[in-house]
């Protein structure tokens, strides 16, 4: 890398040599007086402290056997896509459906002794409204009736319960996610209790950080944060929730991030950048559209008496579509908003000095 940053410098350097010359021709006077700048000035912007953490799902469980029987069918495999709602393990049901269909028996005969019973007890309200029976016996009609009725009542409770019997061996997915192990085998008899699948969801994502304690005050005083993207740019936290205790080892703070619903690329068990604010700053901040890159080096096009001038700069932290400078520009100076125009007016400004 040593080698090839050098013509790198060099090529910024010439650059930067070549942008000395004076303004001659008034083409070229008018093509820099008509690009658009920007004066730097510095912001207030927030200061913040980074802390690794480390990213995990909000959303993760095991499923466990609620029946027992034999594995008849396993789907997915570890590290396969599960959708929601899809089928994960299948049991063998022969002892779930005949005891469902147990209970229904049990249900029709229930249904059927309390048929018999109200019309008993139809029957010996008319017979005892023209007192031709005792008070006696329309009592025990009335008792036989509501037996009836709760022998009915329990017999339908133990066909729900049957039916969900059957249910159990079927087991789907709560939420989709990723499957990250498999507990079973096929053919594999399983108890009520035992461990199937684990598996998590990769839609709500969380970030869990340890701060020290000396920085708590002002990261509750505060309470934003931000996780900071390999690609430059960052995923501001949703909610902090900050835990109530330190740990008695290294006397820091457990802080959890959760962050929203998006396309981060984030996964979990990765390690992530989180930056929380602990006050404010002045800062000099430029947009990104005005930057010129070369490799690794970052410059502007700064406006002086001499035309547009290519600067090298230390940028810092990100902001959304603007960075921080850290070093190359100073307040009040001026630079140019759109690199691409401030180049062909050096190439125009350029021209006549060649000639």
């Amino acid at each position: 890398m040593k080698t090839l940053r050098r013509p790198v410098l060099v090529a910024f350097a010439l650059a930067l040599v070549a942008c000395g010359g004076t303004a001659s021709d008034p083409s070229a006077s008018k093509a820099i007086t008509a690009l658009a700048e920007l004066t730097v000035q510095p912001e207030s912007a927030p200061r913040e402290r980074i802390w690794d953490g480390v990213v995990e799902a909000v959303n993760q469980a095991t499923l466990s056997a609620q029946t027992g029987g034999r594995v008849l069918e396993l789907p997915y495999d570890v590290n396969d896509y599960v959708p929601a709602g899809a089928v994960v393990v299948r049991f063998t049901a022969v002892e779930q459906q005949s005891g469902q269909r147990r209970a229904q028996a049990g249900l029709a005969a229930a249904q059927a002794a309390a048929t018999e019973a109200e019309a008993n007890y139809q029957r010996i309200a008319e017979v005892f409204a023209k007192k031709l029976v005792a008070r006696a016996q329309l009592d025990q009609a009335i008792a036989q009736r509501d037996a009836a009725r709760a022998a009915m009542e329990s017999a339908r409770a133990a066909v729900r319960e049957a039916g969900e019997q059957v249910d159990y061996t079927v087991i789907r997915a709560p939420y989709s996610g990723i499957l990250t192990e498999r507990h079973v085998e096929l053919g594999e008899t399983v108890r009520p209790g035992q461990p199937l699948v684990s598996g998590l969801s990769l839609n709500q994502l969380r970030v869990n950080v340890e701060i020290p304690q000396s920085d708590m005050l002002a990261v509750r005083e505060h309470a934003r944060a931000a996780v900071l993207l390999a690609d430059g740019n960052r995923v501001a936290a949703e909610r902090m929730v900050v835990f109530p205790f330190a740990d008695p080892a290294s006397h820091s703070f457990k802080v959890r991030l959760e962050l929203p619903d998006a396309e981060t690329g984030l996964q979990p068990g990765m390690t992530v950048k989180a930056a929380f604010v602990i006050g404010e700053a002045e800062r000099l901040l430029l947009p990104l559209s005005a930057l010129v890159r070369r490799s690794e080096i970052s410059g502007v096009y700064v406006l002086g008496e001499h035309g547009p001038q290519l600067r090298q700069l230390r940028l810092g932290h990100r902001y959304g579509e603007r960075v921080e400078v850290l070093a190359g520009l100073k307040a009040g100076e001026r630079i140019a908003l759109d690199p691409n125009a401030a180049r062909l007016a050096l190439v125009a400004l350029r021209e006549p000095l060649d000639e």
